[in-house]
């Protein structure tokens, strides 16, 4: 899974990508998290917005129910198996921009965070799906390079396939499944970052 990652100088970041940005700053957070309003990439019929959506999707029939926790992710194997899922991947599909994301690996009782990014150190898109102005990161089997830290992983696109992966007349999960994931590299970090209210550059910095 997904559930914190770091976004630094998102208008930046994109500004090769998209044309417009919608009341996106150039801000830096060190422990994006879910519930927060942070940059997404849309496509509209006139080019690519970056705008701020909710991190933690809420389907439209949860509002029949008294408790409903917001999904943050969703399983690349089944998004075609949910119809939520299903009828989002075909119309409403974004673009989560990040530096690097933040994992827990489990010994016992304990959870150890460590912080991932690529090993070239070029910027993270993560696919994800929108609706009412939510979305939810799109994760995918992790790596043997990575699965004894966690056995998923975001699904990564490359800049290249961002277009593709936009354009709702392209079948998005063939634009998914043609995607080899990336080299990406790790170490431990501080569990500050275990903490939402933490957020500055010491929690990507290696834990010597």
């Amino acid at each position: 899974m997904c559930g914190r990652y770091k976004i630094t100088k998102p208008i930046s970041k994109t500004i090769d990508i998209v044309k417009t940005n919608i009341k996106v700053e150039d801000t830096n957070n060190y422990n994006a998290h879910p519930s927060q309003k942070l940059p997404i990439i849309k496509s509209y019929t006139n080019g690519k917005a970056l705008e701020l959506y909710e991190w933690g999707l809420v389907p439209n029939w949860s509002k029949k129910l008294d408790k409903f926790s917001p999904l943050i992710n969703a399983r690349r194997e089944t998004l075609m198996e949910k119809i939520t899922f299903k009828n989002l991947i075909q119309t409403s599909r974004c673009i989560v921009p990040a530096d690097g994301y933040y994992e827990w690996k489990r010994e016992g009782k304990i959870k150890i965070p460590y912080y991932f990014t690529k090993e070239n150190g070029e910027v993270l898109f993560f696919a994800g799906i929108h609706q009412n102005n939510k979305f939810c990161i799109i994760t995918r089997e992790a790596t043997d390079k990575i699965s004894h830290i966690h056995h998923r992983e975001p699904m990564i696109i490359n800049q290249s396939h961002i277009n593709n992966y936009l354009n709702i007349k392209k079948n998005a999960m063939e634009v998914l499944n043609s995607i080899k994931p990336p080299n990406l590299k790790f170490h431990e970090v501080s569990k500050d970052v275990n903490n939402p209210q933490n957020n500055n550059p010491n929690l990507t910095k290696p834990i010597s």
